[in-house]
């Protein structure tokens, strides 16, 4: 069931990539309204590079994983431990900063983006390529990066976390064009909050991952130094976890489908402790409910394609 680990980050890709498209697709109409279509292939710089950036990002961290992960140093277990801890916290940052900054602005993403293109036709030409370019490229990187975290932070060493990001991206880039190029209507504002809710239940799940991880890391260094023995008692309570609340080894393991499903798309564990469950409801009615309110408040994407933006 190895392809569970394309689920998360080919619903993440779909929609930070899609976000992403939504600028491109509006940045290539923008300039052929103002009959600017020679700067498209600063455009499509921006997004080769974008992506690229991302990748280079994303193995260069890599890089530094496996090598404390491979490292004889005695105390590179709770480094690896503690560092993918702090990945999965950036992660869950992003995530939710750029969840809930895409809902506020999401009625004035395209009157934003026109006046950014209008601003950089008006400079010399030179300069309006530089401008087009770095529109899309700041806008492509940060979904990039936002995606790279994600599968740093869950899926190190998942070839089909990978193959996941890049069907999403795919699937993204092929709405993008039914959505510009050939004019067929699409339910924006719908598609955003339903994958607004996957995202926030992903995100979620992320926070019973990096505390699984932070107390991996203080039980190794119990162990490794026993002047922080105290930190840790008997199981089944855990580290920094406290008691056990939760054991569906027996009826829904995590390994096995349906619950390694589940532990892909929404972080389950079939061990689950206190902190854990705490954590993982408060950022639900916390952040999740700042979300749906801002949804159900005055969230919208009134876009109006041009028809063609070849």
């Amino acid at each position: 069931m190895e392809i569970t680990a394309a689920l998360p980050t080919f619903l993440i890709t779909l929609r930070e990539g899609f976000e992403a498209a939504l600028v491109v697709g509006i940045v290539l109409a923008c300039l052929k309204k103002a009959e600017q279509s020679h700067l498209n292939s600063w455009v499509f710089s921006g997004v080769v590079i974008g992506i690229l950036a991302s990748a280079v990002f994303g193995v260069l961290f890599g890089w530094l994983i496996q090598g404390i992960a491979t490292s004889e140093h005695p105390y590179a277990p709770v480094f690896g431990e503690f560092l993918e801890a702090g990945i999965g916290l950036f992660a869950i940052t992003m995530l939710s900063w750029m969840l809930i900054w895409m809902t506020q602005q999401a009625k004035s993403l395209k009157a934003e983006v026109e006046g950014a293109v209008k601003a950089a036709i008006e400079n010399h030409q030179t300069a309006a390529g530089w401008g087009i370019f770095g529109l899309i490229f700041i806008a492509v990187l940060r979904e990039g990066l936002e995606t790279v975290i994600f599968i740093l932070a869950t899926f190190q060493q998942s070839i089909m976390a990978a193959i996941g990001a890049i069907l999403g991206l795919f699937v993204a880039a092929g709405l993008g064009l039914l959505l510009f190029k050939w004019g067929v209507k699409i339910n924006i504002r719908l598609f955003f909050q339903i994958m607004g809710v996957f995202l926030l239940l992903i995100v979620a799940g992320l926070i019973i991952s990096v505390l699984t991880h932070l107390d991996a890391g203080v039980g190794i260094l119990a162990q490794i130094n026993s002047n922080y023995a105290g930190f840790c008692l008997t199981q089944p309570t855990s580290c920094l976890l406290g008691n056990l609340v939760l054991n569906a080894e027996g009826f829904l393991p995590d390994k096995q489908f349906p619950g390694i499903v589940l532990k892909a798309l929404f972080g389950y564990r079939d061990h689950l402790y206190f902190v854990q469950i705490v954590s993982y409801f408060l950022f639900l009615i916390t952040v999740g409910g700042f979300y749906l309110k801002e949804v159900n408040g005055k969230a919208s994407l009134p876009l109006k394609p041009e028809k063609s933006a070849s």
